[in-house]
């Protein structure tokens, strides 16, 4: 197989992880009535999915020294297939969370080696087009999930939302278990000594974790908090589920053209900047309902635009023997600062009664995502004797 048609077989498999990740925002409602949660809780159900990350994604990295890309990626997807199985199976807070974070460690597994799998075939070689290709995966599979799940919650219940997720998740498995290779020229995993970052990779994998970070916790809290903001202006549930999904739609679009226009242009952090700053914008004026549509249009199309840009930052950073343990650490700052994200959007909710503070709260985090980008440029050109 070519490195298209491997690319087509990973953005399907993650897909599901999109996909399951979206399950207990798009049916919040239902799964609060039935099992009694406020919600903190049901937005820690959605930061359970994260926090294994803070725990695995460095073990993780050591593990492609030992097993297979392919062997990882699949243990994984099997994992996010029974953690909603279980969320399914659970009749309270306890059950669901622990089928969250059975969830979260597969979501770990996978989307590590997801990346390195992509590095190592694209490597040089539009490397930010096929980085927004992949990531699109997963807005796609979250787009589907808030439309789809909330459908299928209304049509039968909210368990049937985990029971279609969980099934995606094991489709992926099997494409990756059947279709996967990895590149005949990939590079040898580092072992002992060689397996250390150096100061210089650490750092620099380290800024574009925060870049990656920022963005995804600004993007989960954007899922999880507009449609109350857009029932607030007047919609109704469903009609407010999928206007604020138009958002991950226009993403399909924005992400790989942003992407091409990076890789042709040489000049990704112009892209970057221009987008998060409009994507503030479009933030801003979510709460006040008129043109709702357009406004997640907009917003949808400008935040999602850099996230192949901002996903090639760590083969900048590491050498290619380090990709493995480098994309550990990697994900290692990106689960510490996603992981409370949606919980302290769901307090701040709690606290005021109004969602538009959970609103505001992802526009700074957007706003963090220029900062820490132009810090990992500065760094970068320091390190390399240029200021």
């Amino acid at each position: 197989m070519n490195r298209w048609a491997i690319l087509a077989v990973l953005f399907v498999a993650r897909t599901g992880l999109g996909l399951q990740f979206q399950t207990v925002g798009s049916v919040s409602e239902e799964i609060a009535a039935d099992l009694g949660l406020n919600f903190t809780q049901v937005g820690t159900l959605i930061g359970l999915f994260m926090l294994p990350g803070l725990i695995l994604s460095l073990p993780t990295g050591y593990v492609g020294r030992f097993a297979s890309d392919r062997a990882v990626v699949c243990f994984g997807l099997g994992c996010l297939a029974l953690g909603g199985v279980l969320v399914a199976l659970g009749a309270g807070f306890a059950m669901a969370a622990t089928g969250r974070l059975m969830c979260g460690a597969g979501f770990v597994f996978s989307t590590v080696f997801f990346s390195k799998m992509i590095v190592d075939w694209f490597g040089g070689k539009e490397i930010a087009t096929a980085m927004g290709v992949l990531v699109m995966s997963w807005p796609l599979g979250i787009a589907v999930g808030q439309i789809g799940h909330g459908w299928l919650a209304k049509t039968f219940n909210w368990q049937m939302a985990f029971w279609a997720s969980s099934a995606f998740c094991m489709l992926g498995l099997l494409l990756v278990l059947l279709f996967y290779r990895a590149p005949p020229d990939a590079p040898p995993a580092a072992s002992g000594q060689d397996s250390r970052l150096s100061g210089r990779e650490f750092f620099l994998v380290s800024l574009a974790s925060i870049v990656w970070a920022a963005l995804n916790a600004a993007y989960i809290v954007y899922l999880s908090f507009a449609p109350p903001v857009l029932q607030q202006s007047g919609l109704s549930a469903l009609e407010a589920a999928a206007v604020a999904s138009l958002a991950s739609w226009a993403m399909l679009v924005s992400i790989p053209l942003a992407g091409q226009i990076a890789d042709r242009s040489g000049r990704p952090d112009v892209v970057l900047y221009v987008c998060i700053l409009c994507a503030i914008v479009a933030l801003l004026l979510l709460p006040y309902g008129a043109l709702a549509a357009m406004i997640c249009l907009a917003f949808g199309f400008l935040s999602g635009a850099p996230a192949g840009i901002i996903m090639a930052l760590p083969g900048e950073a590491l050498k290619p023997a380090n990709r493995a343990f480098g994309m550990g650490v990697f994900f290692s700052w990106y689960f510490l600062m996603t992981t409370p994200a949606p919980i302290v959007a769901g307090w701040l909710y709690d606290l005021s009664g109004d969602a538009r503070w959970p609103i505001y709260f992802a526009a700074a985090l957007f706003a963090a995502i220029a900062g820490a980008n132009l810090m990992f440029r500065l760094a970068q050109r320091r390190q390399h004797g240029e200021l």
